[in-house]
C-alpha cells in the first residue's frame, strides 16, 4: 500500500499512458534503476556484509564511513582470489 500525492500521481497516470504502460511497469522500472544506483553507492557496499555487526560496531562503522573522502572512497586496485 503506497500512499502519493495526487497530483504527482495523475502525471505519472498521463505519462504511462503516453508510452502504453501500466503503474506497476512504471514503479518496477524506476525501483529496479533506484536499487542499481543505491548498491553502487560506497556506503551500501561497505555496509551490506555488516547485518551480524552489535549497534556499538554498527555505530563505529558509519562513524568511519562518514569520515571518508572521495579519494578514501575510489578503488585503488582489486585483486580476485579463487578458492
Amino acid at each position: 500500500n503506497l500512499k502519493w500525492d495526487a497530483d504527482e500521481l495523475s502525471e505519472i497516470k498521463k505519462v504511462t499512458q503516453v508510452f502504453h504502460m501500466t503503474l506497476t511497469d512504471f514503479f518496477k522500472e524506476a525501483a529496479k534503476e533506484k536499487l542499481a544506483k543505491l548498491k553502487k553507492d560506497p556506503f551500501y557496499r561497505l555496509t551490506m556484509n555488516a547485518e551480524d555487526a552489535s549497534p556499538v560496531e554498527s555505530e563505529e562503522i558509519l562513524d568511519e564511513i562518514s569520515s571518508l573522502s572521495e579519494d578514501d572512497l575510489s578503488v585503488s586496485s582489486t585483486k580476485i582470489i579463487s578458492v
